[in-house]
């Protein structure tokens, strides 16, 4: 499954801090379809993402009824993105 958005980049202090962008409820509710047999536990879905030229494995994380992006330092330091950066992204999830 390949899904190409747009978002902005927020940040999540937490324990650790990061950077996400969150999934458009359309593309979240075809992830959801798919969850059950791509998820390998607490509902993290295995996927690339690919910003600019860059591409990263990541999971996507359940949130809020839908899922988020998790912008990792590999892809800030590569395309300089930051928080509140308007970005289109391409998930790629093997389905």
């Amino acid at each position: 499954m390949r899904l190409r958005f747009t978002g902005t980049i927020w940040y999540w202090r937490g324990p650790a801090p990061f950077l996400f962008v969150s999934v458009p409820a359309a593309e979240a509710a075809m992830i959801a379809e798919v969850a059950p047999v791509v998820t390998y536990g607490w509902g993290m879905i295995p996927a690339s993402v690919t910003i600019g030229r860059t591409t990263v494995t990541t999971s996507l994380w359940p949130k809020d009824g839908g899922y988020v992006v998790p912008v990792k330092r590999a892809l800030q330091d590569a395309e300089s993105l930051g928080v509140d950066d308007e970005v289109e992204l391409t998930l790629d999830i093997d389905a």
